[in-house]
């Protein structure tokens, strides 16, 4: 039976980058060791009190189709949160709700692009984003970035690669798998480009309750933004939610109507319990919340400090987010190879670099999931395998 093309757009190393967590998965079944750091769930139970809500809504009978753009009362809760934080004046017509910030980068792809038209995209990017844009027939130009700078982007870098072609641009800031977030100088030169040649920023924005050094920007709130960016956020990371599946896009109102007319033809709403769980995310202040976010700090501590100096490793410190890049090329192996060692032979499941883009060639991405006890015992096995390849490629 024939399939259509999108098939093979939505497929690729992104997905192919699974494999190794997949398998760690299946040798867990099977009882053996492993210490699972290759996916970005947060290992903290969502707080009571947002559980406590969804509960009392499934019993006051919230199970019936709600509004394809989100409860009036949550995305008035999102614009408010917004403006509190970046100072763009929004409120809920400019919000959509939607399944999860990934749903919300797939939305509005579908959106602003046509097939052919051109998406500049910084490396290291997010596994998914080859297919989400591969889906509508966009051409990813991934703009390269350098592990010595810290993995942040340069805005001279990206006034190279564009075309007559190019659409838009998609930022992750706090970056996934990097953890770079981008300062206020080179958001206003990006958003200088996008004005001179009338692109659409795509602000992925979903680690930007978990940054540790520096002040998030959001660059919708800068002169000349607000009607050509589609900011992206939802709770799966800092509310540790990510089976909830809630999170939301807020834009321009004229994108905010397509949007809810593509979630009428595909989604039909989401359900009203969990997004009245949603807004007690939102409105309470939650110290579960301050909890996490100061672990997910000390765990990034812990790996940097336990690993800054081994032989054959280099990690580079994040500014935010649940994760560690680590470069491994001085143990003189490629970083999936690296990767398929420490699984086989010492029982810790990571990502390589190579899932993300050129720019991540050499380096294992590690996640903050697991409590200090365990993330100590994986930099302790992690150490292990790099001095055991050094001896090996010695001998």
């Amino acid at each position: 039976m024939r399939f259509s093309d999108l098939t093979r757009r939505i497929t690729g190393d992104g997905a192919a980058a699974w494999q190794i967590h997949d398998r760690a998965l299946a040798m867990r079944e099977q009882g053996m060791d492993v210490l699972l750091l290759s996916v970005g769930d947060p290992d903290f139970d969502t707080p009571r009190a947002i559980i406590d809500a969804a509960v009392t809504s499934l019993r006051a009978g919230d199970t019936h189709y709600s509004d394809v753009r989100g409860l009036h009362t949550l995305r008035a809760s999102i614009a408010r949160r917004h403006r509190q934080r970046c100072g763009q004046p929004v409120g809920a017509e400019h919000v959509t709700v939607l399944p999860g910030a990934q749903c919300g980068v797939y939305a509005v792809a579908q959106c602003l692009l046509n097939p052919g038209d051109e998406v500049i995209i910084a490396e290291p990017m997010y596994v998914t984003y080859e297919a989400v844009f591969g889906a509508c027939g966009a051409k990813v130009l991934p703009v390269a970035v350098r592990p010595e700078n810290a993995f942040r982007v340069d805005p001279a870098d990206v006034a190279r690669l564009i075309t007559p072609r190019t659409r838009a641009m998609l930022l992750n800031s706090p970056n996934n798998p990097s953890g770079a977030s981008l300062p206020l100088s080179t958001w206003q030169a990006l958003a200088q480009l996008c004005i001179e040649h009338d692109l659409w920023l795509i602000s992925d924005e979903v680690y930007s309750d978990l940054l540790y050094e520096g002040e998030h920007i959001s660059p919708a709130s800068l002169p000349g933004m607000a009607e050509r960016t589609a900011t992206i956020n939802s709770l799966s990371k800092s509310h540790a939610m990510t089976g909830w599946r809630i999170g939301w896009v807020i834009g321009p109102e004229p994108l905010a109507e397509h949007l809810a007319n593509l979630s009428l033809c595909m989604l039909f709403g989401l359900p009203d319990f969990v997004q009245r769980a949603a807004q007690v995310a939102l409105e309470q202040d939650l110290p579960e919340v301050a909890q996490m976010h100061e672990e997910y700090r000390q765990r990034r501590d812990l790996v940097c400090a336990m690993l800054d100096g081994c032989p054959g490793l280099k990690p580079v410190r994040p500014d935010g987010g649940m994760f560690v890049m680590v470069d491994v090329r001085p143990t003189g192996l490629g970083a999936q190879a690296f990767a398929e060692r420490l699984l086989d032979g010492f029982g810790v499941a990571v990502l390589a670099g190579e899932a993300f883009g050129a720019s991540a060639a050499g380096h294992i991405r590690i996640g903050l999931v697991v409590g200090q006890p365990q993330l100590k015992e994986a930099c302790h096995r992690i150490t292990r395998c790099a001095a055991g390849t050094l001896e090996q490629a010695q001998a």
